[in-house]
């Protein structure tokens, strides 16, 4: 069921972009909602489990600071796409391969703590794609690819997190370490989620519309506890 509903995230996010075409505003909107509903997984379920598992908090903590720096590198490829921070320019011929294979490493690496964690980090994972595959879809269409080529990129794309939950069950290695890795998604989730919601807003000003949405995820995590 997990395999099914993260790909079914990624075609619904794009199969808005051909039906909708849904508006930066309100691609921003489910970013600020996906953000604060990872964010809140994160610290009410991830981070109590991680620690719960692992009784030595400073290597907890570290594999966390790695993860954040982590992220922090994939996103000099990606150009900040797992936040909505895609430009897209006319004149775009060639296909953005570090962009696309940085943002396959951070679906890849979400999917490999799912089947250690309960249901509601699945579920924060299956939302905040939705938009992601708005952003990368939308993306990809302003190439030079025929569409078939484009959908074949989006079925590599939205197999790369089951892929990771296969890999995180079945192999030695991840399954061994799963709490280090565990933690260190957790820094990866902690960078996303806070930069979606914390970025500014045009001068700074109070944006009510995006406030309800953080308010949304978290509320949604706090009464699945």
């Amino acid at each position: 069921m997990s395999y099914i509903l993260l790909v079914l995230s990624v075609l619904l996010g794009s199969t808005l972009v051909f039906v909708i075409k849904p508006s930066k505003k309100i691609v921003r909107l489910l970013l600020a909602f996906s953000g604060s509903y990872l964010l809140s997984v994160t610290i009410l379920h991830l981070l109590p489990d991680v620690y719960t598992i692992n009784s030595d908090a400073t290597i907890v903590g570290v594999f966390i600071l790695v993860g954040i720096i982590l992220q922090s590198v994939l996103e000099s490829f990606s150009k900040g796409a797992e936040h909505g921070h895609i430009h897209i320019h006319s004149d775009g011929k060639k296909f953005p391969t570090l962009l696309f294979v940085s943002l396959c490493l951070h679906a890849f690496s979400e999917g490999l703590p799912i089947h250690h964690a309960d249901d509601n980090l699945l579920w924060a994972i299956v939302v905040h794609k939705i938009p992601i595959a708005i952003v990368l879809t939308t993306f990809l269409l302003h190439t030079n690819y025929p569409k078939k080529t484009v959908f074949l990129f989006l079925s590599f794309f939205a197999l790369m997190s089951p892929l990771g939950i296969l890999l995180g069950d079945k192999i030695p290695f991840f399954t061994t370490y799963a709490t280090e890795i565990t933690a260190l998604i957790i820094g990866v989730f902690l960078h996303i989620s806070t930069i979606i919601l914390f970025e500014s807003t045009e001068n700074h000003k109070f944006n009510l519309q995006k406030f309800i949405a953080i308010l949304l995820g978290v509320l949604l995590t706090i009464f699945t506890l």
